[in-house]
């Protein structure tokens, strides 16, 4: 009797070690409040306060641009537009509230446009940039192909604008372009201001439809689908069999996916880890709710090997030519590598995770990973 006794003692000791017992802290238990309060004063308002200042001074630039076509103010131009694109990358990731009303990263960001659709645009006017079908005419990637892709150098691109026939369509369109921008942007970051910001923080509990199951699944959707299939594998040919150099975000640019990889990258980390916008200080976000509950994987702790990952995916791209449709073409394997780096903390986060977080997938997978 004795035997079995410490038997059992040895057996429930082993049970409680493991993990899988009732020992550990509970989720529940852990302040969900403040790391919605970080993220919503020190990260999401801040990233749209910025964008939106951007997108205000693109369209500033594409009024006078279309005022005075020079290639002084195209250039100045394409800055603002690169400056806002940049910006887009800290924003892109939080579909809530009205950015998810308004399908704000359907109408800013579909790779590659559709040139035969905004061309048809500019010649017969009458289009309506609200409807699902101009998403692929519009937003940043339609900007890239009016600044960059409409000639061989800048003075065919001017001729687009100053004697083409349709010299005066092309401004038109243009502008109403960057205006859209502008107005979804003030529409997004109003929302947040405006009470929005309040009923995220409040909605503080555990169940499906909480800010934090929300915001959580709709950060590893984004880095899933956008940042790792959308910037690096869909171009890099990992679903289609062959690489699609022409499916790279700001294609016509020759230069900025790269930079547009990057920021989109430490936007994610900075997520991650709580990190304010624009500023190196760390508040409550997903590390530290992993390390409250001593997340481990494999014996290691889970919140260093997901930092670690990133690190590791973004030495890899270090590698990478600016251009990634030049990369694409001259030496695929990089991308496909930097894939696979980006892919192993989709697992950490969307496995590992989420089931430490007692958070479920809330969206379908598709891609077969």
């Amino acid at each position: 009797m004795k035997k079995l006794t410490a038997l059992l003692f040895t057996v429930l000791i082993v049970w409680g070690c493991t993990g899988n017992g009732p020992s550990g802290p509970d989720p529940d238990d852990f302040d969900r409040e403040a790391i919605l309060v970080n993220w919503a004063d020190n990260i999401i308002v801040p990233a749209f306060t910025h964008f939106s200042e951007t997108t205000d001074q693109l369209h500033t630039s594409a009024q006078e641009f279309a005022s005075n076509p020079t290639e002084q103010n195209l250039v100045k131009l394409r800055t603002s537009w690169e400056n806002a694109y940049l910006a887009f990358q800290h924003v892109s990731m939080f579909e809530m509230g009205e950015a998810m009303q308004l399908r704000f990263r359907d109408n800013l960001n579909i790779y590659p446009s559709d040139t035969s659709n905004i061309n048809e645009n500019i010649t017969e006017g009458g289009y309506n940039l609200e409807l699902p079908s101009q998403n692929s005419s519009q937003g940043f990637p339609a900007l890239d192909y009016l600044l960059n892709g409409l000639g061989e150098n800048d003075a065919e691109i001017l001729a687009s604008y100053t004697t083409d026939s349709n010299a005066e369509n092309y401004r038109v369109y243009l502008t109403d372009l960057t205006e859209r921008a502008d107005n979804l942007a003030n529409q997004v970051l109003e929302n947040w201001t405006n009470g929005y910001r309040d009923e995220f923080v409040s909605n503080s509990g555990n169940g499906a439809n909480s800010s934090l199951d929300m915001m959580v699944n709709d950060y590893i959707y984004y880095y899933e689908k956008h940042l790792r299939a959308g910037k690096v594998g869909i171009p890099a040919g990992v679903f289609s069999g062959s690489p699609l150099s022409s499916h790279v975000e700001a294609y016509y640019s020759e230069g900025l996916s790269k930079a547009l990889f990057n920021e989109a990258l430490t936007a994610s980390i900075n997520f991650f880890n709580g990190t304010h916008f624009d500023a190196e200080v760390n508040g409550q976000s997903l590390d530290d709710y992993l390390d409250y509950l001593n997340t481990m994987k494999d014996g290691a702790d889970l919140t260093m090997l997901i930092n670690d990952q990133f690190q590791t995916a973004q030495s890899r791209a270090e590698n990478l030519d600016p251009d990634f449709a030049a990369q694409v073409e001259t030496d695929n394997s990089l991308m496909l590598s930097t894939y696979d780096e980006l892919q192993r903390n989709v697992v950490n986060m969307k496995v590992d995770m989420l089931q430490a977080l007692s958070i479920n997938v809330d969206y379908v997978d598709a891609d077969g990973d």
